[in-house]
């Protein structure tokens, strides 16, 4: 395993209200699947967002996952803010934070290249019906996008190719979904998620204020604090 999920762990450690003791954290990461690339590195962002949802338990003690689209990253937590795993995805063709009205009923091959973005945002979403994929894991409902293993319908898009890549820049191709592996898929994500969860999606060009206006409050009066304290 690379060390990415232990330094996470640590730092999510650290991040939180409660008493996590670096050994816990190290348990933590043993147990964590981590499919990123060698070399990978997790944003302070993310690390800082998941700390904040396990102390203020904004996911109300459901498991949780936090979608890093730039970083082209998924990374998933219990229900008591444990990190699960962590692994590259696909995400949409189109940069944009925002599902343009109507997409959800089009098929995908008549949503326009413009209008396949994956939403940002905090989404509860859960297990239900789809048109033509049987039971997905609906990330949004009313958008229409679904966190799934990737397929493989038309290959000259080379999903598998963009998600072994070592490189962010080549995983924007679906039309709106979150394509992670297999593996990953059946290993965590359907366990995880079995009865639900809370999604939360970093922006393309919103701004992390706009998009999770609780979490850039706190993290801003803790800057404050901070440099206070430093003076």
């Amino acid at each position: 395993m690379r060390p990415v999920c232990g330094v996470l762990a640590l730092a999510l450690a650290l991040a939180c209200t409660a008493p996590v003791s670096a050994k816990n954290a190290a348990a933590q990461s043993a147990a964590a699947v981590d499919e990123l690339p060698e070399g990978q590195t997790v944003s302070d962002t993310v690390i800082e967002l998941a700390g904040w949802v396990v102390a203020s338990k904004d996911s109300q003690g459901y498991p949780f996952a936090i979608m890093d689209k730039a970083a082209a990253q998924v990374l998933v937590f219990d229900g008591e803010g444990r990190l699960r795993g962590a692994a590259p995805a696909l995400f949409g063709s189109a940069t944009g934070d925002h599902t343009a009205p109507g997409v959800a009923g089009l098929a995908l091959r008549a949503i326009p290249g413009r209008d396949r973005t994956t939403p940002a945002g905090r989404f509860i979403g859960g297990y239900g019906p789809s048109i033509d994929a049987g039971r997905v894991l609906w990330v949004d409902y009313d958008s229409g996008v679904a966190l799934h293993p990737i397929t493989t319908g038309v290959p000259s898009e080379k999903r598998a190719e963009r998600l072994a890549s070592a490189s962010p820049d080549d995983n924007r191709v679906t039309h709106g979904c979150i394509n992670i592996s297999p593996t990953f898929y059946e290993q965590i994500v359907r366990t995880t998620f079995e009865r639900g969860g809370v999604f939360y999606v970093l922006p393309d060009k919103a701004s992390v204020a706009e998009t999770f206006p609780e979490f850039a409050q706190t993290r801003a009066a803790m800057k404050d604090s901070g440099e206070k304290a430093a003076r």
